[in-house]
């Protein structure tokens, strides 16, 4: 069973070029996983948390407007850029977990060579792929309001931080 560890959370508001998500405050959840983070995607997808893969985080500013994302450090470490350009950087490592909801801009400013990452989506969510761009503002700030805040946390399930701090907004 994972720990329960302290949970950080950040809000970010609209800056323009990324959305963010106003409502929603991103969640860091420092070493939940310790030890363990072999078993993050197993976790995830038990606390339905599904559609998962393996893999790194883009050197680029892009967000999601259908889906809220997890993700947990498995091996390596770290640097991502939270919120856009002014946004805020966040020193991840093995064992971490980062819940992001939906419009939330993020990006890898440096990682060491051995970085990867488990990801997934509530209830197994398709997410889109958008970096910023004039063109996908207009609708991006709705779909991303129509996001449904998720039934479970994903490391904890039914009884997780993720349901108190998401459904108080």
């Amino acid at each position: 069973m994972p720990k329960k560890p302290e949970i950080q959370t950040l809000l970010f508001k609209d800056e323009g070029t990324i959305p963010n998500n106003p409502r929603l405050p991103v969640l860091l959840y420092k070493g939940a996983f310790e030890g363990q983070a072999a078993n993050a995607e197993k976790i995830f997808n038990r606390n339905n948390w599904l559609n998962s893969w393996t893999g790194g985080v883009f050197d680029y500013h892009h967000y999601h407007s259908t889906a809220h994302e997890v993700l947990g450090v498995i091996s390596g470490s770290a640097v991502i850029q939270l919120g856009g350009e002014h946004g805020q950087p966040v020193e991840l490592e093995t064992g971490d977990v980062i819940a992001l909801p939906a419009g939330t801009g993020h990006r890898r400013l440096s990682a060491t060579a051995d970085f990867r990452v488990v990801g997934a989506y509530p209830d197994g969510m398709e997410a889109d792929l958008l970096t910023g761009q004039a063109d996908e503002r207009p609708e991006a700030p709705e779909r991303i309001q129509r996001v449904p805040v998720p039934s479970s946390d994903p490391v904890h399930g039914e009884d997780g931080p993720l349901l108190i701090h998401w459904k108080q907004t």
